[in-house]
């Protein structure tokens, strides 16, 4: 397994915030059998590495780890049963460590130095972040033309509404989503509902 096929599993990567009041395991076998296998758990919360334990042992979840900062986040992640790591931005050292590991790595960036500085550590798949802060779809379409076998996953900010404009663009393989399970929800059949509309996203795209 590598980046490019995480990212084509489905049309949007649930980005969750794990706070009190949710079963992991449970959560995740919800996303799965609503058709979305990729989550990514952010490494925000104390209990983060502990739902990525639990969300590992799930039947078809593919779970990653967000917000890996550096070598030591890298480390915690794998040793949870993270299957890959996603980063809001690039460094050299956290991006050699993850190739030293051989991880799917999926990295944040936002400006074309960015991105071919990524190329120069043979990195072609990213994470285009913040997605809407740093000027929306216009934004990615001008970094998007000169890097033609680039691939993106837009993430931050993005909504169940404007998901399907992102997706239609040819750099685009998937968008991360945090409204999946938004603040405060703990409602799995609500959580089913919304990724369920969200598995079937890419075909509404215009």
């Amino acid at each position: 397994m590598n980046i490019d096929s995480v990212m084509r599993m489905a049309p949007v990567i649930p980005v969750l915030t794990i706070e009190p009041g949710l079963d992991p395991a449970a959560l995740a076998e919800t996303l799965v059998e609503a058709g979305l296998p990729v989550i990514e758990v952010t490494l925000r919360t104390p209990g983060a590495l502990d739902a990525i334990r639990a969300m590992a042992g799930v039947d078809g979840a593919v779970v990653g780890a967000g917000t890996v900062l550096n070598e030591a986040h890298l480390a915690q992640a794998i040793d949870a049963g993270a299957q890959f790591i996603v980063s809001p931005g690039l460094t050299n050292p956290l991006a050699l460590a993850a190739r030293d590991t051989a991880i799917p790595f999926l990295p944040g960036v936002a400006t074309a130095s960015e991105l071919m500085r990524g190329l120069d550590l043979g990195l072609d798949r990213f994470k285009f972040f913040p997605a809407e802060a740093a000027g929306g779809l216009p934004a990615l379409k001008a970094l998007a033309a000169p890097f033609g076998n680039v691939r993106f996953c837009p993430t931050g900010g993005i909504t169940e509404q404007s998901a399907p404009e992102w997706l239609a663009h040819s750099s685009v393989l998937c968008v991360g989503g945090s409204w999946i399970v938004p603040k405060g929800e703990t409602d799995l059949v609500t959580i089913g509902d919304r990724a369920r509309a969200a598995a079937g996203i890419r075909e509404s795209a215009p």
